[in-house]
């Protein structure tokens, strides 16, 4: 609060009376013409005696003149914005982060077909992490991933969107109209050897797979195609669906470049978990089948020759330059 300047002690405020004298009257009660604020005031620890002088003084120096006080020198209450002017900025800033989340971060797609049952029904909406092929990461073996489509697989033209797909799309909530995908689960990465026979089940490296826990119930691993042997080129991955007998998976596409596997760079990335339905929610998991210990074998063997080599020849490189150094010493001391 503000408080006005005086001009001097001694004149009297602005716009009020001059105390009268506090002496006490008769019976001890404050004279006529005390108000009650002053006589209050009277009985302060710092008054020096009731009715004296200074403690007028005091009280005229400690009041407030009520004229004095500038209302524009206060502070004003900020008034609240409408809602309703808040609304496109709150929207605007919703419409820019589904838009960083989906290009940076995951995504929803849906599934179209009965090609991943029972692991997927046709109508789920899944999160495919987009994070982590953005730091390098590969597909491996066992993932679900979502992949555009390598050129051939599907023959059918996209789908027509209505105004409302076309902003979900926009948004993130569902695929670009412009790019078809596929969701299948990955079998081998580059440098695997993957084979099935009919009646078998599927072979990676030489290692059987125990694929019960996701085929779809009443499914085999490969009877209406075998395939194989097939070595997977690096960079790219072959993928089957979980319903063998529906699913026109990488088996159905080896006459096209590639050898029916995907190119790394095709997949958008791993699908982590069912959103939709809630209560089909549910993560993604890598099968255990996968984690069986020798499945990585052919790549260690390859790498293994180029290991060794090098292995030998760093005791071979290290003794002679020792040598070198020996030599050019001597040769500095004479």
């Amino acid at each position: 609060m503000a408080v006005g300047a005086r001009s001097g002690r001694d004149e009297p405020e602005k716009g009020r009376e001059p105390l009268a004298d506090p002496s006490p009257g008769p019976g001890g009660a404050p004279a006529a013409g005390v108000t009650e604020s002053a006589a209050l005031r009277s009985d302060a620890p710092h008054a020096a005696g009731a009715g004296s002088a200074e403690n007028a003084e005091n009280a005229e120096e400690d009041s407030v003149d009520d004229d004095s006080v500038d209302d524009g020198d206060l502070p004003q209450p900020r008034k609240q914005r409408s809602f309703w002017k808040e609304l496109p900025l709150l929207i605007g800033i919703a419409l820019l982060l589904a838009l960083l989340i989906k290009t940076f971060l995951v995504q929803a797609f849906s599934i179209p077909s009965e090609s991943m049952m029972n692991t997927l029904q046709r109508g789920d909406r899944v999160l495919v992490d987009k994070l982590t092929p953005w730091f390098g990461s590969e597909p491996e073996r066992g993932e679900v991933v979502v992949f555009e489509d390598p050129g051939g697989w599907l023959d059918e033209p996209a789908p027509e969107q209505n105004p409302l797909q076309r902003f979900l799309s926009f948004v993130g909530l569902m695929p670009p109209p412009d790019k078809q995908n596929l969701i299948k689960r990955v079998i081998g990465v580059g440098g695997d050897t993957v084979e099935c026979k009919k009646g078998g089940k599927v072979h990676v490296n030489g290692k059987a797979l125990e694929e019960t826990p996701y085929l779809y119930p009443g499914s085999t691993p490969c009877d209406d195609e075998p395939f194989g042997p097939v070595e997977v080129p690096e960079g790219r991955v072959w993928v089957m669906g979980d319903n063998r007998q529906n699913s026109l998976d990488s088996r159905y596409h080896r006459e096209l470049p590639g050898g029916g596997t995907v190119a790394n760079e095709k997949v958008v990335g791993r699908a982590i978990s069912v959103a939709w339905p809630f209560d089909r929610w549910s993560a993604l998991p890598v099968p255990d089948a996968f984690d069986r210990p020798g499945l990585g074998a052919a790549a260690a063997a390859a790498a293994g020759p180029g290991a060794l080599g090098l292995a030998g020849a760093l005791p071979l490189v290290l003794w002679r330059r020792g040598r070198i150094l020996a030599r050019d010493a001597a040769a500095t001391r004479s």
